[in-house]
């Protein structure tokens, strides 16, 4: 236990002290922030000018989630940069000497990476909530609202999920350039551009992000299943990549 815990200790002195990977941790709050203010305050804007531009099926309840969907592309670098920084410097190799075992050093950086993301997921999504609703001024809705608790839960489940999931995939990939170029534009438009195509229509449902969303819907009944289906991408991401990390070749 004590050889697990000095590899997580220094899984973490590793990620602040690797730039790129610490400032796409802490861009996730400007990002979540910021970007929610700016929803709250433009949807104020369209509904007291009247002008119809705001969306179908706006709620003050869901827009205070929205600014974690930007967001979250932060803890999607993040964490592909956590394992395939080593990879891309032949630091790996000083991290097996470091610790022979694969599966310690693998599951430590899983440990910092889920704990990182849990970290500031929790924080930035209630204020990210609360900005919105700040910026809505008196079309907001209060944080204890029907649903809000529980999708705030999800949010932070979900964030925490996709970043694993990230981690997996760029375990898998030994590098970064694999995971962020299909999982960036997926997120941010992809899987969304599938979901509204009938022939892609049902497929797009079992995506991890589409399904993932639903565990940050205020009103969504399909919540239990679109965690399932997260859950159950974010396993086969970590295994796949557990795999291929025990076969590299130092």
């Amino acid at each position: 236990m004590s050889e697990t815990l000095a590899a997580v200790r220094a899984e973490f002195i590793k990620m602040r002290r690797i730039r790129s990977t610490f400032l796409a941790l802490l861009l996730f709050v400007p990002l979540s922030v910021l970007i929610g203010a700016l929803d709250g305050w433009s949807a104020k804007s369209a509904i007291e000018s009247d002008n119809g531009m705001i969306r179908d099926g706006f709620t003050a309840q869901q827009a205070g989630l929205d600014g974690i969907l930007y967001g979250q592309l932060a803890l999607i670098v993040f964490g592909v940069l956590v394992v395939s920084s080593e990879y891309a410097s032949g630091m790996m190799r000083v991290s097996l000497l470091a610790v022979p075992r694969r599966g310690r050093l693998y599951a430590a950086k899983l440990a910092v990476t889920a704990a990182a993301a849990l970290l500031v997921a929790i924080p930035v999504t209630v204020v990210g909530y609360l900005v919105t609703q700040a910026a809505l001024g008196p079309h907001g809705a209060s944080i204890t609202s029907d649903g809000v608790p529980r999708a705030l839960a999800g949010a932070v489940l979900y964030l925490t999920l996709m970043s694993l999931f990230a981690a997996g995939v760029a375990a898998a990939a030994r590098s970064a350039v694999v995971p962020l170029a299909v999982m960036l534009p997926m997120v941010l438009a992809g899987s969304q551009i599938l979901s509204v195509i009938g022939a892609t229509k049902e497929v797009a449902r079992y995506f991890p992000d589409r399904a993932g969303t639903q565990m940050l819907t205020v009103d969504s009944g399909d919540a239990v299943r679109g965690c399932a289906v997260l859950l159950v991408w974010t396993a086969a991401a970590l295994v796949l990549g557990f795999v291929r990390h025990r076969r590299w070749d130092v």
